[in-house]
Formats: structure tokens, C-alpha cells, sequence
């Protein structure tokens, strides 16, 4: 008998570091009252789906977003880590603006299969989806069939992994058409299916914080 879950994938609400234009990785900081008042419409968009479980990164941003989605409603919030950002080592609480020169850098946003995380120490795209498909398996393990799921995750890591179940690689997954940028406390929707596999149903959804 296949098993059957639908997942609610959302990017974290907007934080300081956001605001400044630093790059956060594993570093973290504190939503912004835009980031909280964005989780909370969130919530009130979900509120009609019957969540089995939700699950965060092990980062601030990502647990305090799921609990303003969550709010007084009696659903059960796990960490994994394999949901955290990208790690993206000593270039952490840098300024985008000023690293967007360095070559890595531009691997790092376009050339996603030549980015080796080299001159930072960080987390190469191939490790970063080795590890995001190894949580989303661990957490299809734990659950029956016909649960909804909330995972609440990063940037990087989101957009990765959705072009991953949409058919992309972790090399080409930014090319144009494969990925988006995901925008704070979007909604994104897959249904699983374990004969099947994986399908998008909504992708990047802001109209509820219209």
C-alpha cells in the first residue's frame, strides 16, 4: 500500500540580518516585526489544515517562525538539522554586497556545480542536498499515510531541495526555469506519493500576506 503526505514547505520570516544584508548560513538572528506579523498570516492561512507534526532547522529563526505558524494549536515541533541553511563558513555575518566580486561567490549563485566552498570553509551544494534529502526521508519514515506535514527551513536550502523533488540537480538546480528565490514566509505545497514520488502543487506563495 503506498504511503501518501503533503508537505508545507516554509522559508523562515525576515530577520535583522536580512535587513542589513548580511549572510546568515548558521549564523542567526531575531525576526523582524515584519518576519513575526509574516509567520503569524502564515498561521492564519494554515489554519484549516490538520498539521500531524512540524518540524524546523535547529536555527532561532526557523523554531520562532514555526511556533508563530503554530500559535496556541496543539501540534507536536521537532529540530533537525539536516534542515538547517547552508553553512556558509568564515564568509557568515559578511555583507553580501561585498562578496558578490569573489569568484567563489559567483559560483556560489550561479554555477552551483563548480561552487567547492574553498576559500570559506563552507558546505558545498552536493553535502547541502545530501543532507536536506536525508531529512525529508527521515521524517517520510515517521509518519502515516495521509498526514500534512509543516517543515519550516532556509532560503538555500528550500530552493534546493524543491528543485531536487521538481527534477532538477544540485548542479544545474539554478539555471534559469529549474529554481526560484524563495521569499520569507512563502508557501510552497508537494504532495508525496511513495509509488509516485514527489509533486509540486504550489511553489513561492505570498497571497496570504497580502
Amino acid at each position: 500500500m503506498s504511503k501518501k503526505l503533503t508537505f508545507y514547505f516554509i522559508r523562515h520570516g525576515r530577520t535583522q540580518w536580512n535587513e542589513q544584508g548580511l549572510l546568515q548560513g548558521f549564523g542567526d538572528s531575531p525576526l523582524t516585526e515584519q518576519g513575526i506579523v509574516g509567520a503569524q498570516k502564515t498561521g492564519a492561512a494554515l489554519q484549516q489544515v490538520e498539521f500531524a507534526a512540524a518540524y524546523s532547522s535547529i536555527l532561532q529563526r526557523t523554531i520562532d517562525t514555526a511556533g508563530h505558524i503554530i500559535g496556541e494549536r496543539d501540534i507536536p515541533l521537532f529540530q533537525h538539522r539536516g534542515l538547517n541553511e547552508q553553512f556558509f563558513g568564515s564568509w557568515e555575518g559578511m555583507q553580501v554586497d561585498d562578496l558578490r566580486e569573489l569568484t567563489e561567490f559567483k559560483q556560489l549563485i550561479n554555477e552551483p556545480g563548480a561552487y567547492k566552498a574553498l576559500s570559506n570553509g563552507g558546505e558545498t551544494f552536493e553535502q547541502l542536498a545530501v543532507r536536506a534529502m536525508a531529512a525529508l526521508h527521515d521524517i517520510i519514515k515517521v509518519h502515516q499515510s495521509g498526514a500534512n506535514i509543516l517543515v519550516v527551513s532556509h532560503g538555500h536550502t528550500l530552493r534546493l531541495l524543491l528543485a531536487l523533488l521538481g527534477g532538477a540537480t544540485w548542479q544545474n538546480h539554478r539555471d534559469a526555469g529549474k529554481s526560484e528565490s524563495l521569499l520569507n514566509t512563502s508557501i510552497s505545497i508537494v504532495k508525496y506519493d511513495s509509488e509516485s514520488g514527489f509533486h509540486i502543487e504550489q511553489l513561492n506563495d505570498v497571497a496570504h500576506l497580502q
